[in-house]
């Protein structure tokens, strides 16, 4: 049950990665800085979300195999 759980929520925050790197990229495109906080490291712009929107589309598919190979 907690494994279908985390599918579930990778899954939306997944979702919602994509959503907001197809967003600061439309804003970027049309000359806005719509996502640009600095950090130490490198600054956080679209290709981060499109980076973790990829790590949670992975390990939703990851825990819903996992999930029906368990059952």
């Amino acid at each position: 049950m907690v494994v279908k759980m985390i599918a579930r929520v990778t899954y939306w925050l997944g979702i919602l990665c994509v959503a907001a790197a197809l967003f600061s990229r439309l804003m970027n495109i049309l000359g806005f800085e719509a996502v640009r906080m600095s950090t130490k490291g490198n600054p956080i712009d679209f290709r981060s979300f499109l980076d973790a929107a990829l790590l949670f589309l992975f390990s939703s598919i990851a825990s819903s195999l996992y999930a029906r190979l368990d059952s």
